[in-house]
């Protein structure tokens, strides 16, 4: 009896001890298997991007079905791990862990553009879809018959660029607008499909959608980021909506009733083919003896400057600041001329291969003051991708999307006529007689395009939400652009049309958010830079004349932050260079506020608003 009862206690002991022993394995993880995790997670991520990264350059660069098909399977590995890894990342929610480890792991989980479902096949789907969306508008041409036994000709996006900026002609530029808002119209189911499948995989992460995701990246909560959206537009919109009144009357003056006295604008009249940019038109609407007695577009011409060239001065302003040349490999790999034997995607983007030292820059480079200033805004992002390459790989990025988009634009803000005296374009600066012209000019390409740069993504949230149904997509588009830029159609647009679709960044699925805040925080950055380089100082130079070019205090200060990549919330990094922890568009209003006063001035009398 007594062996029994003893083997009956082993038993139980043996069962006791079996099942702690299952517990111990099921035990929640801790802080070494989280950083552990992150280790893996990293090498997996970047090896990956990497792969990703040579793929897309390879596509973008030949347009080929094989490239669009080879992008796509690349693309899809990468985000395919990006969403298992932010799945798991969640199995360490509650665990004591660093403060690092922590914004490592929730950036995991919010990292996204386009999250693919977990379904095999949807996750190959939508991968498709994306690389035939962005196929689709590298291609895009509008095409006409020729008259009589001439062969048709062909416009592309450069084409129809140089045409919106050179030609007043009004049936022109209607016949191009047109023409070119029909390369979107295959894109439409694409689209719709698209949406549906990165809602589901938003919504696999705990999303409620798409939108809500991209929200979720600003170190704040998707709606407080809305609100201060809202904010930010309300301390600059009188500054826009002066500056249309002005514009429309003028080219009323020009137009005639084709610009109405009181109304919308016209988007075919604008000098851009989305009317995100005006200054092309700035020809119609200067004021009278505001000459600047230069133009950068000859300057640069006259002196045979070519594309080479051009990125050299870009990066001559980035060295004056104390930064290292760019790397010998940028030169040869880089995209700077459109091939004649093949099809590129021409948008301008800068890149970063191997997420350490491999930059290049993607751009059909026309000798222009536009692409002077857009070649200074693409080496920003190559700068900003070199000074946080040490960093951890998931902090390998900027302190928000908004701060990339700013840092070329804010050297660009330097390009004032004292830097074109230093480079030897000019014998001397002109006189402050001249500045009205050079301010309405600059707000013409600034100021104009900040509710551009608003809506794109507000008609994309109400898209990704479901309040916007794919068959209102053309109707809620006009509707948030006249809401928002007092812009409208050059004729009704039904909803057969897909114009959004013509703007890039639409069917590339990349988040636009970025550039209305780099509108907002270059101007910041270049009031405390300016400061750091002495100006204004003790001179009575104004804001918009200030050039920090050569300063190498103005360089250590942005070196700091941009060094700080994405490891610290974005309001540590605009500490760093302002001094400030909140986006502030005030300095937008320093920045302009003699054209503010001289605005009010022009508009008395006249309709103001639409």
């Amino acid at each position: 009896m007594r062996t029994l009862i003893s083997c009956v206690l082993f038993r139980v002991s043996l069962l006791a001890a079996l099942l702690v022993l299952a517990g111990c394995g099921q035990s929640k993880p801790g802080a070494g298997d989280a950083k552990k995790f992150l280790e893996d997670a990293e090498q997996k991520l970047n090896s990956l991007g990497v792969e990703s990264g040579r793929a897309s350059w390879v596509q973008e660069n030949f347009i080929t079905d094989d490239t669009e098909a080879l992008s796509a399977a690349s693309g899809q590995r990468a985000g395919d791990e990006a969403v298992r890894l932010a799945k798991q990342a969640k199995q360490f929610d509650g665990v004591q862990v660093s403060a690092d480890d922590a914004r490592k792991l929730n950036l995991l989980k919010i990292g996204f553009t386009l999250a693919p479902p977990s379904d095999p096949k949807e996750s190959a789907e939508v991968s498709k879809l994306a690389a035939s969306l962005d196929a689709t508008y590298g291609k895009g041409k509008y095409c006409k018959d020729g008259q009589g036994s001439a062969p048709a000709t062909c416009l592309d996006i450069n084409d129809i660029t140089k045409i919106m900026a050179n030609s007043t002609n009004p049936a022109e530029l209607l016949d191009v607008w047109k023409g070119w808002h029909t390369i979107s119209l295959p894109m439409r189911k694409d689209f719709t499909r698209f949406v549906e499948l990165s809602n589901k995989g938003a919504a696999e992460l705990g999303f409620k959608d798409t939108g809500a995701m991209w929200r979720s990246k600003y170190d704040m909560s998707a709606d407080d980021f809305s609100k201060e959206l809202d904010r930010l537009w309300e301390q600059v919109r009188p500054l826009y909506v002066s500056l249309h009144a002005y514009v429309r009357a003028r080219l009323h003056q020009k137009y005639g009733n084709l610009v109405p006295e009181n109304g919308p604008l016209p988007a075919h009249l604008m000098g851009n083919i989305w009317a995100q940019d005006w200054s092309n038109v700035y020809k119609l609407v200067a004021p009278a003896d505001a000459d600047p007695g230069y133009d950068l577009t000859q300057i640069l011409k006259s002196r045979k400057t070519d594309p080479i060239q051009m990125v050299k001065y870009g990066e001559g302003f980035f060295k004056s600041l104390g930064f290292d040349p760019l790397p010998e490999t940028f030169w040869k790999r880089s995209l700077f001329v459109k091939p004649r034997d093949r099809e590129v995607v021409c948008h301008a983007s800068a890149w970063d291969v191997d997420n350490v030292n491999d930059l290049r820059i993607k751009m059909c480079i026309d000798i222009t003051e536009e692409d002077f200033t857009t070649i200074h805004h693409e080496l920003g992002h190559n700068f900003y991708q070199r000074a946080y390459n040490t960093q951890p790989i998931l902090f390998r990025d900027s302190a928000n999307d908004g701060f990339h988009e700013a840092i070329g634009d804010t050297i660009a803000l330097s390009v004032t006529p004292e830097y074109l005296v230093k480079l030897g374009f000019l014998p001397k600066a002109p006189d402050a007689s001249k500045d009205m012209g050079l301010l309405l000019k600059k707000a013409l390409e600034k100021i104009a395009f900040l509710p551009f740069g608003l809506m794109i993504d507000q008609w994309r949230w109400r898209v990704f939400s479901g309040e916007i149904p794919p068959d209102k997509y053309n109707e809620a588009w006009w509707q948030l652009r006249l809401k928002y830029q007092g812009i409208a159609p050059p004729e009704p647009r039904s909803d057969e049309f897909f114009d959004p679709g013509a703007k890039y960044h639409v069917p590339a699925n990349v988040p636009y958010t970025r550039y209305f805040l780099a509108d907002i925080l270059q101007f910041q950055f270049h009031r405390a830079l300016a400061e750091a380089a002495g100006c204004p100082g003790q001179s009575s130079t104004p804001l918009h004349r200030c050039s920090i070019y050569e300063s190498k205090e103005a360089g250590t200060k942005l070196n700091r932050m941009l060094a700080m990549g994405l490891s610290k919330p974005w309001q540590d990094a605009l500490q760093e260079i302002t001094g400030k922890r909140e986006m502030d568009a005030t300095a937008i209003r320093d920045y302009f506020a003699p054209l503010q006063k001289w605005l009010d001035e022009q508009n008395k009398g006249k309709p103001v608003g639409w």
